[in-house]
């Protein structure tokens, strides 16, 4: 079907057609011939697709035929690989093709925390998947049931707890060969314990994190035997805005990942791998897969995943009405969004307790999210209506 789609196109949707357009000022301004590809495949005519406009590209399904026809082989060591290492080498950069010919995919275990009755799996570094269960071990601690979904004490309480997370993963993950604190340290819940007691009834100030924008699909499936979650994401919309003449690749950023600080664990260096934004969620019950989740948007993936797991495990909603309630997102200091669902009581309560609020009109920043739950024998699917997703039964 992407081979299809690539040589007769499909009808730019309305939310792609916004976040397209709003990737013009990133991308447009880009000037030097390294540069044209990218634009003459993503910005024809030197704009972005309007929604109902049929897009397509035909450099993509020959390209997708390749890897189709050499079993990948092609990206890798044959006239792709060829084609990157050479446009790289004319156009200043540095990737070789013996770099994709040495590339091996890792795979890893899924690292995890128990909040509640559920047991959250997230990816471990060099994923951003550690925020998300910190800010549950933190949030653990507290009866948010105590308090009703809707209301200030319960926002207050899960920003604080994700503000103290994003604060300990910006400063430690990495690359898992070049961490200096452990993972199991990061989780262990007498340091949950001592984080929360940095909570009170004020907002806590924190020095910027840095966090960057996103830019990314998710999928979730599963069957009678086998649950997947998956996540691919070029980094900032469209990646580095360099695309290989002929094939449509465009290459991605992810090295924008990295710390420019002086020693730090996520500095850069040869063959590491940065941080990086995107985590695939699972969730378990007393040892039984319970299902997939994800949340799109960058850093409000973990944001996501925290308040969907407190939505199913403290508020008892069904997997739609979680994915569907108002959504908070903490940037950075004390500046947090809220979407312009959540009540105008709570915005205001959260600014007397020293967050900085900032109400949004578009939903476009609080992510996009996906589940699928196992209950009472039966698959449930939820695509919530930020995005363009959908539940589909096969």
């Amino acid at each position: 079907p992407a081979i299809r789609y690539a040589e007769a196109g499909f009808p730019v949707s309305p939310v792609t057609a916004r976040a397209w357009k709003q990737a013009e000022a990133l991308y447009l301004p880009l000037t030097g011939p390294e540069f044209e590809p990218f634009k003459q495949v993503f910005f024809p005519n030197q704009r972005a697709p309007v929604a109902g406009e049929v897009w397509g590209s035909k450099d993509h399904a020959k390209t997708l035929k390749a890897i189709a026809n050499s079993g990948g082989e092609s990206f890798y060591q044959g006239e792709i690989a060829d084609a990157i290492a050479n446009f790289a080498a004319n156009t200043g950069g540095v990737l070789t093709k013996a770099d994709l010919a040495s590339h091996q995919a890792e795979w890893v275990n899924p690292i995890s925390t128990n909040y509640r009755d559920l047991t959250v799996w997230e990816m471990p570094p060099n994923t951003q998947g550690m925020a998300a269960l910190m800010a549950l071990n933190i949030i653990e601690g507290f009866d948010l049931s105590h308090y009703p979904r809707e209301s200030a004490q319960s926002y207050h309480l899960q920003i604080e707890a994700m503000k103290l997370a994003f604060a300990d993963v910006h400063r430690h993950i990495t690359d898992h060969r070049f961490m200096e604190v452990p993972i199991e340290t990061l989780l262990d819940h007498g340091y949950a314990r001592e984080r929360r007691k940095l909570i009170g009834e004020n907002a806590i100030a924190l020095a910027k994190p840095g966090l960057p924008k996103g830019g990314t699909v998710y999928l979730a499936a599963a069957d009678g035997e086998l649950m997947v979650s998956f996540i691919q994401s070029n980094f900032q919309g469209f990646g580095s805005g360099i695309v290989i003449p002929g094939t449509g690749i465009a290459l991605q950023n992810r090295a924008l990942g990295f710390t420019p600080e002086s020693g730090h664990p996520n500095q850069v260096a040869p063959g590491k791998r940065s941080y990086h934004t995107i985590i695939p969620g699972f969730l378990t019950q007393n040892g039984q897969p319970l299902g997939p989740f994800g949340v799109m948007g960058g850093p409000m993936q973990p944001q996501g995943h925290v308040q969907l797991v407190v939505n199913l495990a403290d508020y008892g909603m069904n997997p739609q009405a979680a994915l569907d309630a108002p959504r908070w997102r903490f940037v950075d200091g004390s500046q947090v969004l809220l979407e312009q669902s959540v009540p105008r009581h709570i915005a205001l309560e959260l600014a007397d307790m020293g967050h900085d609020i900032q109400v949004m009109a578009d939903s476009i920043n609080f992510g996009k999210g996906q589940v699928i739950l196992r209950q009472s024998g039966v698959l449930v699917a939820a695509s919530e209506p930020r995005g363009d997703g959908l539940a589909l039964a096969g």
